[in-house]
């Protein structure tokens, strides 16, 4: 009987473990894929930073699913000790870097805003050069209903968008129509109605686009989502906790395997 519920406990924890790694490795693959195709399909690479460049960030962070998945797979289906040794010392880096990162985060809340600030004023210096990075401002914009870092007259630092009266562009003085206010009654969306906004008072601009930064609208996001953010991140700590158990377990089982087969043969 102990021979049997033991089986039955190595298989339902083997398989449970594979199916977990599975998921995710398939899910690392698309993003790979999403990553490498965005790359290819663009027409000139100008933006090759990983933390400015989405396609690039992708590929990076879908590889790195990939390889602690991958172990996990093959570990649990061909009982590697090995693979499942490494996925489990590779998983509590992570986790242990995620842990530290959120703490410093919390202790260092100033510095890190301030880094983000600046990440995203050269991502607005570099809108235009890049297909990904113009889709991410645009969607970022549209979604927190907020134009520019700290103020839609910060594209002006864009070529573009530079108010100058040496600036060539159709679009100087402006900001991109993902700044732009969605009127009630508005049939047909006006993408032109930024044109020469940064020219304007603030008060007559904000009948027309957002002017607010969206680093300030994100903040305020967090702060108002804390529960969903906290929640997001617990539930993805507990699935990490959870593998590395799962790992752990079999690891234990398959040793148990070897003891039980060596006394056999003894």
């Amino acid at each position: 009987m102990k021979t049997k519920r033991n089986k039955k406990s190595f298989r339902a924890v083997k398989y449970t473990l594979f199916v977990c790694c599975y998921v995710f490795w398939v899910f690392s693959a698309g993003l790979i894929a999403v990553g490498i195709y965005a790359k290819i399909a663009k027409e000139s690479d100008v933006v090759d930073t990983l933390m400015a460049d989405p396609a690039l960030l992708l590929i990076v962070v879908g590889s790195l699913m990939f390889t602690i998945t991958f172990l996990g797979c093959f570990g649990a289906l061909r009982n590697a000790s090995l693979l499942l040794n490494m996925f489990v010392a590779i998983l509590l880096v992570v986790l242990l870097l995620q842990v530290t990162a959120a703490v410093l985060g919390l202790l260092f809340s100033e510095k890190v805003q301030e880094r983000t600030e600046q990440l995203m004023m050269k991502a607005i210096v570099r809108y235009r050069d890049d297909q990904d990075l113009e889709n991410v401002i645009d969607f970022v914009q549209k979604k927190f209903k907020c134009c520019g870092v700290d103020s839609y007259l910060d594209w002006s630092k864009n070529m573009y968008f530079n108010s100058s009266e040496h600036n060539p562009s159709l679009e100087a003085y402006g900001v991109p129509f993902s700044c732009c206010i969605r009127q009630k009654n508005e049939t047909v969306f006006n993408s032109m109605c930024g044109y020469e906004t940064q020219k304007m008072k603030k008060s007559l601009a904000g009948r027309l686009i957002y002017t607010s930064g969206c680093l300030d609208e994100m903040v305020w996001w967090g702060q108002q989502n804390l529960l969903l953010v906290g929640g997001m991140t617990l539930v993805l700590l507990c699935l990490e906790i959870c593998m590395m158990s799962l790992a752990s377990v079999q690891l234990c089982q398959i040793r148990n395997v070897q003891r039980r087969k060596k006394r056999n043969q003894n």
